[in-house]
Formats: structure tokens, sequence, C-alpha cells
């Protein structure tokens, strides 16, 4: 998984380029989530990864699956995607050029795991809370794990914030057993 993060990063900052350049961020994005779609369908990906098939063929492929979903900038993409043996890693491409997206949008996601539901208030107050320490517009998605026993963890990004009791207890654990 890391190498292909590794391998796709400069297809996802190629894209993000053009992309910026043009001023069509959001149509390039909904068009790599379009191709990622396609491509990761089990008989697509099978079909394409037959060693018959050259490169100009898998994208020309692809390209008419998508139909009007794509533009002509999108099919030459895929024409150096498909050369270079790397359709393959459309979502890992897809990932990267949304999270350049959020960054050059000043928006973060920010992921809430809590013991208990929390309610539209204590949401709005978390949500106002980050935005003045992440200095980014928030989108927070909430879920229940009744495992943590109180608090929250928040994870945005690579920043992860416990403030669990089970984090907490796990810390105690760790600092008496040392």
């Amino acid at each position: 998984m890391s190498q292909n993060t590794t391998i796709a990063r400069p297809y996802a900052k190629a894209a993000f380029e053009v992309a910026q350049t043009s001023g069509d961020l959001t149509r390039w994005a909904d068009m790599l989530h379009v191709v990622a779609a396609v491509v990761t369908t089990s008989k697509v990906a099978q079909y394409l990864s037959s060693p018959s098939l050259s490169g100009e063929q898998q994208a020309a492929t692809v390209a008419s699956l998508c139909g009007d979903e794509i533009d002509d900038r999108m099919v030459k993409f895929l024409g150096i995607l498909a050369d270079n043996k790397r359709l393959s890693l459309m979502p890992e491409i897809v990932e990267l050029f949304d999270v350049l997206k959020a960054i050059q949008e000043k928006r973060v996601d920010v992921e809430v795991v809590s013991a208990y539901a929390l309610d539209e208030a204590a949401e709005n107050k978390l949500k106002e809370a980050l935005k003045k320490r992440l200095q980014r517009e928030v989108s927070l998605s909430s879920r229940v794990d009744q495992s943590l026993l109180g608090g929250l963890v928040l994870r945005a990004d690579d920043l992860v914030i416990d403030g669990s009791l089970r984090g907490r207890l796990n810390k105690l654990a760790e600092a008496m057993n040392s």
C-alpha cells in the first residue's frame, strides 16, 4: 500500500497541477472518482490486467466506459497511466488528489469517535474549536464506539487526539508497567 502511494504521488500531483492551472479542481476530482470507480470494478480490473492489451487499448476501454463523464484531458491522462501500467493505482491517485484539493481549499475532514452520540450543539462547539485550532474549514463525521468508555478520539489527516477514557487507562497502564 505504501509503495503504491509513493508511485501514485507524481501522477496525483500532475493531475492536481493541470486541474489547478485550468481552475477545474472540482471537475477533475469528479472525473478521477468516476475513473477510479470504473477501473476498480472487478470485471474491468480483470480485463485491464490482460497482457495482450496495449496501453492505448486500456485507455480507450476505460474512456469508453466512462463516456461523457470525462473530457479529452482526462483521456490523455488515462493514456499516460495506461502506457506506464499504472491504471490500477487510480484509487491511490484519487486519494492523494483529494488531499491536495482539501489543502488548497483550506478544508479538513475530521472523524469524531465517541462513546456516546453527540448532540448537535456539542458537534457545533467542537467544529468551531477545531476550525480555530486547525485554521481550516472543518467537516465533521461522527460515529459511536462504546468500547471507548467515555471521551472522544479525533482524527484529522495525520493528527490524532485521543481524549478517550480507554486511551487514558492504557497510558496509565503503560506508566505503571515501566
